[in-house]
């Protein structure tokens, strides 16, 4: 599925996304400046995330919660890792088996780590204005 959007229209595109994604693990693609974390905000938004989500380069992970503090997200930005055994060090393992939702940036560096079952999401940048993504169900 492509949709090709404006940035007032995220947050119809952070619907869509969570509407037809089967599973809770999204992989998100793209250049830099491309939207990633941006989108990934609209997402954490859509679902009842009480904080604002921003990018954990410096982290590598950010935990959302909804308004019960109860677990919502998990959000790595794996850019400044060097390999997957930063990623095994910080955990990633046992976050993949929490119950809540997992978004990645930058998954392109942790590649055997990631599950089958996970919703790969390309964004890709047209111009300041407008973006593209595109993912697959199959």
């Amino acid at each position: 599925m492509k949709i090709t959007f404006k940035l007032e229209e995220l947050d119809q595109v952070a619907k869509d996304l969570l509407k037809y994604t089967p599973g809770k693990i999204i992989c998100l693609y793209g250049e830099m400046g491309a939207g990633k974390t941006t989108l990934i905000k609209a997402i954490v938004k859509e679902l009842g995330g009480i904080d604002l989500a921003n990018s954990p380069t410096f982290g590598l992970v950010n935990e959302y919660q909804n308004k019960n503090n109860e677990l919502l997200a998990f959000h790595f930005d794996f850019y400044r890792i060097e390999n997957e055994v930063e990623a095994m060090d910080l955990g990633f393992e046992d976050y993949l088996n929490s119950d809540g939702w997992i978004f990645i940036e930058w998954p392109e560096k942790i590649t055997s780590l990631l599950p089958e079952d996970a919703v790969s999401v390309y964004l890709h940048f047209i111009d300041e204005n407008t973006r593209s993504v595109e993912f697959s169900l199959d």
